[in-house]
């Protein structure tokens, strides 16, 4: 998985998104999947904070605070009347979500969160599917000043396609460090925080942008494990750049081993395609 592309992709949930230029920046192969157009119908980001006429984000808190016991508590992405196949059976559109709604709990001061996917490509969905919600339990859990307590993965569909098989059998098992970054901020240091690292995603796709001020943006933001985070997404627009130097440089300044690992891991990938392009 490209671990910058993973991170670029919850800065736009948490931001509410649908555009798709700095997904595209990101990722240039993700229209072959999602369609082409100046935005993604079915983004979660979009879905949860607007489509559906209300922030479900902010709501949930809401609820969530006065009532600890509910189970009333369900985010929803997939809307029947844009989603639903067509009455000759196909698809109604290019961007269809893959996700369906996320439960929430929260029981003895901890935050259970449970994901339902209609379906889910085990090689190139479900690592990213983790990161997304994952992330978005635990800033939740700052938001409503909980704990985290385990997250629950329900795939209807778990597939994985014949081209891919052979990747999944080539992958070595790994001691993988664990994060020691913590995204629980309360709720208004937290949108001050996410919205610097979704105003600094648009300026790292700036055309011409000079090296100096690269490393500027990388730099931008107060909270610790935001700028981990920052410093991963910048390193990776440095090195579509070709500023390979400033890539190494800002992912060495980057405190969270888990992030680091999965960032060289990747970027040792997209180097080793690049000779056997060429």
């Amino acid at each position: 998985m490209s671990v910058p592309f993973a991170l670029v992709e919850v800065i736009g949930i948490i931001a509410g998104r649908h555009d798709s230029s700095y997904l595209n920046y990101f990722n240039p192969r993700l229209p072959q999947y999602a369609g082409g157009g100046n935005s993604y119908p079915g983004a979660y980001g979009f879905r949860l904070r607007s489509h559906f006429g209300m922030d479900q984000l902010e709501r949930v808190c809401s609820a969530l605070e006065r009532n600890t016991q509910s189970r009333q508590a369900v985010l929803q992405i997939w809307d029947p009347r844009t989603d639903m196949p067509l009455v000759d059976g196909s698809p109604s559109a290019e961007d269809i979500p893959c996700n369906v709604s996320s439960m929430l709990k929260i029981r003895n001061g901890r935050l259970f969160w449970t994901q339902i996917m209609r379906s889910n490509d085990l090689y190139r969905g479900t690592p990213y599917n983790f990161v997304q919600f994952t992330v978005l339990q635990e800033v939740l859990a700052g938001w409503l000043d909980v704990d985290l307590a385990p997250y629950t993965h329900l795939s209807d569909s778990l597939h994985v396609y014949d081209a891919d098989s052979k990747h999944l059998k080539s992958v070595p098992a790994l001691e993988i460090p664990a994060s020691k970054d913590d995204l629980r901020l309360p709720m208004a240091k937290s949108r001050t925080a996410w919205a610097t690292l979704n105003h600094s995603v648009d300026s790292l796709i700036v055309p011409n942008l000079a090296e100096r001020d690269l490393e500027d943006i990388a730099m931008s933001p107060a909270e610790m494990p935001m700028r981990n985070m920052l410093l991963i997404v910048s390193a990776d627009s440095a090195r579509r750049r070709g500023f390979h130097d400033l890539a190494l440089e800002l992912s060495q300044r980057c405190s969270n081993p888990a992030l680091s690992l999965g960032w060289s891991r990747w970027y040792q990938r997209t180097a080793h395609r690049a000779e056997v392009s060429h």
